[in-house]
């Protein structure tokens, strides 16, 4: 452990694990930020407290458990000439709960079915957050998590890592969950980019990589365009009251 804390190449290896943890939990973030725009302030900061707690646990366990993840990449069955891994299945399998998922609350945001969500309890709608969490948190982890491992060595650089981007990411829930559920038009932008990240984990799953360059780069694009305009509708507020 002293000498992990007296070399360099492990205080590189802990930034550049960090900063990619960090950029693999944008996809939480969003996702967080979204889902818990439905329900009461309240509630919705305690589904984000328990949506990155449950996020830290998944990680450090499926680091604690090295060996069984690797044998996760194994095939364990065929179709024609594709070989399917159990990280394979979940990886399609959350990439289509993603898509369906974020299709489903474009639809309502389109259809503005306030109703719907007013009928549930708030401890069953609370609940089901919950839930929605937790696979998609355990998706998320098992690709983070296998990334780092190709990443470093080191146990401890790699939980060191994780502890660090999920602190940042709490951080960081906040303020983009308050964004997102006081711009609609940043959260339809949000659940498109959700239907984005489902289709690339689902042709992860297919042996079909796409670079997350990509995805990151629109994301950002768009954002800074969404921004933008956001910047305008306040002008436009500010102008309008000014006269």
């Amino acid at each position: 452990m002293i000498e992990l804390l007296t070399s360099p190449e492990a205080w590189a290896a802990l930034l550049t694990l960090t900063v990619l943890e960090i950029v693999l939990g944008i996809d939480n973030v969003i996702f967080l930020s979204v889902i818990v725009s439905r329900i009461p302030p309240r509630q919705a900061k305690r589904a984000r407290q328990i949506g990155l707690a449950l996020a830290l646990i998944f990680r450090i366990l499926l680091l604690s458990i090295l060996v069984w993840l690797i044998g996760l990449t194994e095939p364990v069955f065929k179709v024609t000439d594709f070989a399917f891994s159990w990280r394979d299945i979940i990886l399609i399998g959350g990439g289509l709960f993603l898509i369906a998922k974020a299709t489903h609350e474009i639809h309502a945001e389109v259809e503005a079915r306030e109703s719907e969500v007013a009928e549930k309890s708030k401890s069953s709608a609370f609940f089901w957050i919950i839930v929605q969490i937790i696979i998609i948190d355990m998706v998320f982890s098992l690709d983070s998590i296998i990334t780092a491992i190709g990443m470093a060595q080191d146990l401890e650089i790699m939980i060191a890592a994780v502890v660090i981007a999920c602190i940042i990411m709490y951080v960081s829930s906040g303020p983009v969950a308050r964004f997102v559920a006081e711009h609609p038009t940043t959260k339809m932008l949000a659940l498109a980019f959700l239907v984005l990240i489902g289709v690339a984990l689902v042709a992860d799953g297919f042996q079909f990589h796409i670079p997350r360059a990509y995805i990151y780069f629109a994301i950002t694009f768009s954002a800074a365009v969404e921004m933008f305009n956001v910047l305008a509708k306040r002008n436009r507020k500010r102008n309008r009251a000014a006269s």
